[in-house]
């Protein structure tokens, strides 16, 4: 079966869409990693103890770090899939949807438990 001009247009919306995906991420990355220096330099600020933020520059570095692999992912996915739909072997992809919801779902769960243990130092 033949690839249409459909397929490959697809193909380029889900590449955007995984591409869109990747740069939140990183954002998001960034914004908690931001957030935890701001937070001690505004405590330092008001002259009260700063505590470290190297959890939450940990967790912002490791959310930044997903995005750029998810972003990795899509390119590769992108090429993979272009060369099935030219042989005409398209298969859908499993694995890798799998394995990035459930890294998706890890850092969720790494940052809930953040907030839930910084909550009650506050």
């Amino acid at each position: 079966m033949a690839a249409n001009a459909g397929d490959y247009l697809a193909n380029e919306r889900t590449f955007l869409a995984w591409v869109r995906t990747s740069i939140s991420i990183v954002v998001f990355g960034f914004v908690v990693a931001k957030f935890g220096i701001t937070l001690r330099q505004l405590l330092r600020f008001q002259g009260e103890k700063a505590a470290s933020s190297g959890l939450t520059l940990g967790i912002g570095v490791g959310f930044m770090s997903m995005g750029i692999f998810m972003a990795m992912i899509a390119l590769l996915r992108y090429y993979h899939t272009l060369r099935r739909l030219e042989s005409g072997e398209f298969k859908p992809a499993r694995g890798i949807v799998a394995f990035l919801g459930a890294l998706t779902a890890i850092f969720g769960l790494i940052l809930a438990v953040y907030v839930v243990v910084t909550a009650r130092s506050l």
